[in-house]
């Protein structure tokens, strides 16, 4: 596989969770936070590629900015998205690393041309967005590239 350049730039680790709420706040009782709401997904409804589209929709994410990196964590909703079969498989834990592309659509393309299989895709008409990477039977952990508006 040739060398790829789209994994330098880490943004975030994402890590699914059973309950949103008591995740929050044993981060805090840790001192990590304050967590935020993550934006509606909605953005990405015309331009999404997911198993189950809907129930993608309805996954619940809060995130804390770090110092040099933001922590995410999620709550997937009934219904089949990776999320939800993560948690029912391997109980709760990182699901994800993602990393910052300036443009996704050019860095999905590095990938699949390296060989990387698709597993999400989702694009706002400004072509922000993200793409899941097939990659947790081979790199332990799901890779994700995104850009933001």
């Amino acid at each position: 596989m040739p060398t790829l350049n789209i994994f330098r730039s880490l943004h975030h680790v994402c890590i699914v969770v059973a309950d949103l709420d008591s995740a929050i706040a044993h981060y805090q009782s840790l001192g990590i936070g304050p967590w935020k709401p993550f934006p509606s997904l909605e953005a990405f409804r015309e331009e999404l590629t997911a198993p189950d589209p809907e129930a993608f929709l309805q996954l619940k994410y809060a995130y804390a900015e770090l110092h040099n990196v933001q922590i995410q964590l999620c709550q997937p909703p009934q219904g089949h998205t990776p999320q939800r079969r993560f948690l029912e498989e391997r109980g709760e834990g990182v699901f994800h690393l993602g990393f910052d592309v300036p443009n996704c659509d050019e860095a999905e393309r590095a990938g699949v041309g390296a060989g990387l299989e698709v597993l999400m895709h989702g694009r706002k008409p400004d072509r922000s967005g993200f793409t899941y990477f097939q990659t947790a039977a081979t790199a332990g952990v799901t890779l994700e590239i995104r850009s933001s508006s």
